[in-house]
């Protein structure tokens, strides 16, 4: 385990051309004062009031593209239509709770409605969500200066969404595929065939990593249309604090392991719950909420862990940084992933990691430092990995040193390219070139 990650943050050969319409030199030659590209960020992936988390991924990429100052952003982060606010309704209570707009990081962000059938209404998706949002992305393209680009994430329904209205407004579509989108969502045949229409239409597609990639290109999408940029981590938020002051604060003693994330069973904080029985010295703190706790609490109290678990429920971002710093290991047992932002949190912190061998895994845990990839997905190999990094207990200083290959610099450069690219081919198409 000895390749870079760097190595792994594009492919596919993009850098910026000379001729983008935002950059385009004058009349006489000389280069025109550059301008930001303005995109028209696209999914429902995207944090707000009600649920400060989801999505939080495209939420940090973005934050980092406009802080370059290379571009400008409006979000459209469409919520499905709900009537009542009352939280016996639970999920649907939450969409109707979500406000119609908000400012996050001083990035506009805006909630349109657009209907959901329940259970039956996958295959049409799309089509409900491009009908609804057609008259408010009309009156973005022409209210003030417009925006040049729409770029989505997710691929399903919101990718193919945003390419019918790409097409439509005129304007070029970047689809980021984030993983379920095509790991599950693609092994459906109408949701297949509209993927893969999307993508034919696209003028870039982004995979968060070279495995996303291959399935991708699996579909039948040209090669060359696909470029992985993985997740970027913010290395000045998430950096080493003073360990032992934090785990005192926290009443910590011994060998603690973390897991992060969405308690739903594909995370697989049960298989973390099983290995933990076999580890006798260890604390499992578990910081996430969802429809898995319950049944997660039974199981701690049937394996008797009572004294060794934690359930500490969602936590705000500033102060995940203290719990990565306490532990020694986190562990993400999941069965799939894109591209996980808490493995390059916790490695940012020092802390390595023991994952499951899930798709993408070895293309983060490159070096002895950042941690064990588990043979398996089970107790057993999950539990055998953390008995191997204990016992080697890899500095946390080179831990560090390693993840901060993987900060966000690379990833807004390479980015920013793919957007000018993009729309300089476009250019092209207008002129008939």
């Amino acid at each position: 385990m000895n390749a870079s990650p760097v190595a792994g943050v594009v492919a596919g050969g993009v850098a910026a051309p000379a001729d983008t319409s935002p950059h385009a030199p004058s009349a006489g030659g000389a280069p025109a004062p550059a301008r930001p590209i303005r995109l028209l960020v696209f999914t429902t992936l995207y944090p707000d009031a009600e649920r400060p988390r989801h999505g939080i991924f495209v939420e940090e990429r973005l934050r980092h593209l406009v802080a370059s100052g290379r571009i400008e952003a409006t979000v459209v982060a469409p919520v499905p239509w709900f009537p009542l606010r009352h939280r016996h309704f639970g999920a649907y209570a939450t969409f109707a709770r979500v406000p119609a707009q908000e400012l996050r990081h001083g990035i506009r962000v805006l909630h349109p409605r657009y209907p959901v059938i329940p259970k039956v209404g996958m295959n049409i998706a799309p089509g409900l969500m491009y009908r609804s949002l057609l008259p408010l992305l009309r009156r973005l393209a022409t209210e003030g200066s417009g925006f040049d680009l729409i770029d989505a994430h997710y691929f399903y329904p919101d990718g193919v969404a945003a390419a019918r209205l790409g097409e439509v407004l005129g304007k070029p579509v970047v689809i980021t595929a984030r993983g379920s989108d095509v790991n599950v969502i693609a092994h459906y045949p109408l949701p297949a065939r509209q993927i893969r229409w999307a993508a034919e239409r696209a003028g870039a597609i982004v995979t968060v990593s070279e495995a996303l990639k291959s399935k991708v290109g699996a579909m039948g999408v040209q090669a060359g249309k696909v470029v992985t940029l993985r997740n970027g981590v913010d290395t000045d938020r998430f950096r080493p604090l003073e360990r032992a002051d934090i785990r005192a604060r926290l009443d910590l003693a011994g060998p603690v392991w973390l897991a992060v994330g969405n308690l739903v069973e594909l995370k697989g904080v049960h298989i973390t719950l099983a290995a933990l029985a076999r580890a006798n010295d260890a604390t499992l703190l578990i910081v996430g909420d969802g429809p898995e706790r319950a049944r997660l609490q039974g199981q701690v109290r049937q394996l008797g862990l009572d004294a060794r678990v934690r359930f500490l429920g969602t936590i705000a971002q500033a102060q995940l940084v203290d719990f990565y710093n306490a532990a020694d290991v986190l562990v993400l047992a999941s069965s799939r992933e894109g591209m996980p932002n808490v493995v390059l949190e916790s490695l940012a912190c020092g802390t390595p990691v023991v994952a499951a061998p899930f798709d993408g895994v070895s293309e983060l845990l490159t070096a002895p430092e950042a941690g064990e990839i588990a043979a398996e997905r089970s107790a057993e190999a999950i539990a055998a990995a953390c008995c191997r990094l204990q016992e080697r207990a890899p500095a946390r200083a080179a831990t560090r040193a390693f993840a901060q290959q993987l900060g966000w610099r690379p990833v807004v450069k390479a980015q920013c390219a793919l957007y000018a690219k993009v729309l300089a081919e476009d250019g092209r198409k207008g002129l008939g070139g």
